[in-house]
């Protein structure tokens, strides 16, 4: 079957997210993610992590590879990415830019935005190319691909 121009799209948006992801891992910003989970705790936190359309893909991407076809808000506040089972994220490799840089003090805290505004832009701009208006909150950026 003949790629599609929407799934190349897609593809392209997908591969260019996981290289600013590695972009970002390759920096010497000091991090230490012990995948505790506190952090993913938003009603706890109050934090909740807004993710680009690019992004949302991905994020849905990996967690259809899971074998979940649902996406559900769960009743305590946490991510819906968070395996109810064992309680680890199930999208830890492709996890959002926010959760990667903006969460974790445990891990190392906020990244300064200095720091990693190149890399924000990126995502946008790589978002645009999918028709997203702007980053939106973890549950309505990933309702669109459930």
């Amino acid at each position: 079957m003949p790629a599609t121009p929407r799934n190349d799209k897609a593809r392209l948006a997908i591969a260019a997210v996981r290289e600013v992801y590695a972009d970002l891992a390759a920096r010497p910003i000091e991090r230490n993610c012990m995948r505790r989970t506190e952090c993913c705790q938003f009603r706890l936190t109050g934090r909740t992590p807004w993710l680009t359309e690019a992004e949302a893909l991905l994020a849905a991407k990996t967690y259809r590879a899971t074998g979940r076809t649902r996406l559900t808000e769960p009743a305590d506040g946490s991510c819906p990415m968070l395996d109810g089972r064992t309680g680890g994220c199930l999208i830890y490799a492709d996890r959002p830019f926010a959760c990667r840089t903006h969460f974790c003090e445990a891990a190392g805290g906020t990244y300064r935005r200095g720091d990693v505004v190149d890399l924000i832009r990126r995502l946008e701009s790589i978002s645009a190319t999918l028709g997203g208006e702007g980053p939106r909150e973890i549950g309505g950026a990933l309702g669109r691909y459930f």
